[in-house]
């Protein structure tokens, strides 16, 4: 109870002697008898053992320690398996430590969670339990939320127990106000988001159910709702980059138009026969576009939506819109008709900016990729070509860029016929 105290205050942990060898709390030996202790005790010891735990996770500076002690002792899943006690305060803590650990010891959690013991469905009972929003359950859907969003084994299973159906439901209650707020409503809606979206990064599956389970609950038009969350940074960014992933298939998923055979006269006289207008095709897509079916961005009128988030003061976010919004100048698609939209919808421009405004390196990749597809068009390579400040930066990136954005930026100064002609750029190239 004493330790559970002094690791709560905030005191210097590593300053805390414990033992005769000059040991503190953070020691691995330590660290390795507490570990011990909780799998040898009862519920209330227990429970006091794992909010030491963590309070000493919750601090960056002795995190690491933390997590190398239950990796080096192996307790992982004895950690895992207090998910199903029956008391709550102990289950509490248990997901509370493990919450704090998902960003640090990912792929070992998964793989504990993807056992046959019953962890996950509980957790999943957990998030999905219709009481409000409560501590335990932010912390459960965090500690999902920071999981590997690629490891497919555990999308897999998340489908298999039903988990994605019941967080739909419950930001659609959210959305409506069914569900109360409460001060963990953001962190709870946050994880809500981030967890649906993993579902997005296994759209290549074989089996097809994953497209089936995004097109049925139309998770798409869930995640464009979610762009316009003001004020939650992380929702806005978890969306798009969902959008992105969902986009890039839009081009596989649309429906191709069955051309008519030309018949006798045209296959007599090919001079008179003109290729049929079909009416009411994607022009980006080339095919019959829906967002429900094929996640397409203009069907969902997202466009406008990503635009408005290229100005956002978190560069995560304008970065995570900049990549959706270029699947519609992606290989595969129209690209020559996906630069007019961005025209249309006043996108072009935005796209410049977050080029001059060389916010991160990763974001400076993202943006000349993007120009050197807009500047394909003529009408942006004459306007830009008499701009000083986006030939300089495109300069910049062909000078300092890694090789591949010297590359796709050396592309772009062609179009606008800026290549510079000076020593020392070349050596730079190789």
């Amino acid at each position: 109870m004493i330790l559970a105290n002094v690791v709560n205050s905030g005191y210097d942990f590593h300053s805390v002697p414990v033992g005769p060898d000059h040991q503190t709390l953070v020691s691995e030996e330590i660290i390795h008898n507490l570990l011990h202790l909780i799998s040898n005790t009862g519920p209330a010891i227990e429970c006091k053992l794992l909010q030491v735990l963590v309070g000493l996770t919750s601090s960056p500076t002795t995190v690491s320690s933390v997590v190398s002690a239950i990796k080096s002792s192996g307790a992982t899943i004895s950690l895992v398996q207090f998910i199903e006690a029956s008391q709550r305060d102990l289950r509490v803590a248990s997901i509370k430590l493990l919450q704090n650990l998902s960003p640090h010891m990912g792929q070992e959690l998964a793989g504990c969670l993807c056992g046959t013991s019953g962890q996950l469905g509980s957790l999943i009972q957990v998030i999905s339990e219709n009481v409000g929003i409560t501590e335990e359950q932010a912390a459960a859907v965090r500690l999902l939320a920071d999981l590997p969003e690629r490891d497919a084994g555990l999308t897999r299973q998340m489908i298999d127990e039903g988990a994605f159906q019941l967080f739909i439901s419950r930001v659609i209650s959210i959305q409506q106000g069914k569900t109360r707020g409460g001060r963990f409503m953001t962190p709870y809606l946050e994880g809500l988001v981030k967890v649906l979206a993993r579902i997005t990064f296994a759209l290549s599956e074989e089996s097809g159910d994953v497209r089936a389970l995004c097109s049925e609950h139309n998770l798409a038009s869930l995640f464009i709702e979610h762009l316009q969350a003001n004020g939650l940074d992380n929702v806005q960014m978890v969306s798009a980059m969902a959008l992105e992933n969902l986009s890039q298939e839009s081009k596989n998923l649309t429906k191709l138009p069955e051309i008519p055979s030309p018949g006798f006269c045209g296959s007599v006289f090919p001079c008179l026969s003109k290729p049929p207008v079909i009416m009411g095709l994607c022009k980006v897509h080339q095919g019959t576009c829906s967002l429900k079916e094929s996640f397409c961005l203009l069907e969902g009128q997202a466009v406008d939506k990503l635009v408005a988030l290229l100005d956002h003061t978190n560069e995560k976010v304008v970065e995570a819109s900049l990549a959706a919004l270029s699947t519609l100048l992606d290989d595969g698609v129209n690209i020559e008709e996906g630069v007019q939209v961005l025209l249309k919808y006043e996108g072009v421009k935005p796209i410049l900016d977050v080029l001059l405004e060389k916010r991160t390196e990763s974001l400076r990749r993202r943006a000349v990729w993007a120009v050197e597809r807009l500047l394909r068009t003529d009408e942006i390579a004459f306007e830009v070509s008499g701009d000083q400040n986006a030939s300089t930066a495109l300069v910049d990136a062909f000078q300092y860029g890694d090789y591949r954005t010297r590359q796709i930026a050396e592309h772009a100064l062609k179009h606008i016929d800026k290549i510079p002609n000076f020593s020392g750029i070349f050596s730079k190239m190789g």
